[in-house]
């Protein structure tokens, strides 16, 4: 979760498009209009552990959209294949 927020926060759209889940992952990621994201606040996790192979994590990414704050809420869904995590979508 943390590194995809960081994937964002960059304009990592290649690390984006390789940790999203084949299954629901779009053809290309277009981030040049993204805004510009400054916080990211983890508020709540469920399973992920190292014995699971489903997670949840509740997030909230802060951004600002010009000079206008803004905050992404999302709950998404992670899944462990071949042993590294993968974007589902959102719950």
């Amino acid at each position: 979760m943390r590194s995809r927020y960081t994937a964002f926060a960059v304009g990592d759209a290649a690390y984006l498009l390789r940790t999203w889940h084949p299954r629901t992952r779009p053809r290309t990621l277009d981030l040049s209009d993204s805004p510009r994201y400054t916080r990211l606040e983890v508020l709540e996790t469920t399973g992920g552990s190292m014995f699971e192979t489903e997670g949840r994590v509740r997030f909230a990414a802060h951004y600002l959209d010009g000079d206008r704050p803004g905050v992404l809420r999302e709950h998404s869904t992670f899944v462990r294949e071949h042993g590294h995590w993968l974007y589902v979508g959102p719950v």
